[in-house]
């Protein structure tokens, strides 16, 4: 109750500051990431591991499969890094345009630290010393169907890649596992995704047909693993070098596709303990 006082006065009198993203941290603090330390502690029962491999200071492009219908697993790995890492870092996510048009969804995106997946807004991040994150799949990867999980999609052009080569930034893969089970998708309804502009739309087993109950995800057991940074300060010249970007874009999804592979090793059940 004390602390909820403190906040609701720090709020009432402005004694906190925003930055020029719009990152917020002590609503942050305060308000979200309560919310997903329940979920990803309590619901998912998430072990995290390696993240001794994200830098104590300094810039570090964090990059992660993406998956679950429902692009739950960007907040519940920025949770999970602040609350493991010793330092308490903050994960800037790059969100697609989609995400910045949408109402409400814009604003908590922004005030949790969120931007848009642009290079110029990465560099400048990376620039300022912050850890970014981007899961360079985007709706191909959250959207795809439940008999295609865990298989990493196309990694686009290559455009992290370019913007850590700018910044001479080492990039740390990540391999998540669980979110592809909290809302398997079964089918894709295309007219109807285009009817509402939306990059597909999800049948899964308990959506529609449970409406608003349809929601709520499922228990999965998450894994989340950061793997060795792979450093990049030896080739700042080479950013605008298609050859050099393909190379080092493959490399890093073949070692997050890689580490995919072991965790669901380690976890035969996807609903287990």
């Amino acid at each position: 109750m004390a602390n909820g006082l403190a906040f609701l006065r720090r709020r009432l009198s402005g004694d906190y500051e925003v930055d020029e993203f719009g990152f917020d941290p002590d609503l942050t603090d305060a308000v979200f990431h309560p919310l997903l330390r329940l979920l990803y502690r309590d619901w998912f029962r998430t072990e995290v591991t390696g993240v001794e491999h994200v830098p104590v200071d300094g810039p570090a492009l964090v990059v992660g499969n993406h998956s679950g219908t429902v692009a739950l697993d960007a907040l519940i790995l920025s949770a999970a890094l602040h609350d493991k890492h010793p330092a308490h870092r903050y994960l800037r996510l790059l969100g697609a345009d989609l995400v910045f048009r949408m109402p409400v969804v814009s604003e908590i995106a922004r005030k949790t630290g969120g931007t848009v997946a642009c290079n110029p807004d990465a560099e400048r991040l990376l620039g300022g010393g912050d850890l970014v994150g981007v899961f360079p799949e985007g709706f191909k990867g959250i959207g795809k169907l439940y008999a295609d999980r865990y298989k990493l999609q196309r990694f686009g052009r290559g455009g992290f890649v370019s913007a850590a080569l700018r910044t001479g930034t080492p990039i740390v893969p990540v391999a998540i596992v669980g979110g592809e089970e909290i809302y398997p998708m079964l089918a894709d309804l295309k007219p109807l995704a285009r009817l509402l502009k939306l990059p597909y739309f999800p049948v899964t087993p308990t959506f529609p047909w449970l409406g608003p109950l349809g929601m709520v995800p499922l228990p999965s057991k998450w894994l989340i693993e950061f793997c060795p940074p792979i450093p990049t300060a030896h080739l700042t010249d080479s950013a605008d070098d298609p050859l050099v970007v393909f190379n080092l874009a493959d490399q890093v999804r073949e070692t997050i596709q890689q580490t995919l592979h072991t965790l669901l090793e380690r976890r035969p059940d996807p609903f287990g303990p």
